[in-house]
């Protein structure tokens, strides 16, 4: 089975948002609390703010030199949640009306979510 091509019909629609405060619900990183960094919205992946990385080991050439570097890891968007700002613990986002404006607030407490800057 080769690579999937790339939809735009079926881009990754989410509630979170770069800057959102998020805990990893699974994985080696289970229960690490840090903040989204960038969204790949074309393959369903977050990445966050100093946690979650690899090592590649890497050969000395010329330009630089060889040695064990950290790179940042994506994480699939199905293992974050955001963390509920009343409880903080993991909770779904949902979306109403207040007055004429539509706000987020965390399903869990009711609270709402504001916008991360």
């Amino acid at each position: 089975m080769g690579l999937k091509q790339f939809d735009p019909k079926h881009e990754c629609k989410t509630k979170l948002r770069k800057g959102d405060e998020v805990v990893v619900l699974s994985g080696r990183s289970r229960g690490v609390v840090a903040k989204i960094d960038r969204i790949d919205r074309k393959k369903s992946r977050v990445y966050l703010e100093g946690k979650h990385f690899l090592k590649k080991h890497t050969k000395p050439t010329e330009v630089s030199e060889g040695g064990i570097l950290e790179k940042p890891a994506a994480l699939h968007i199905s293992k974050v949640a955001l963390v509920d700002p009343e409880t903080k613990k993991a909770t779904k986002i949902g979306y109403r009306k207040d007055g004429d404006q539509k706000v987020r607030f965390a399903r869990k407490s009711g609270v709402l979510v504001p916008n991360p800057q």
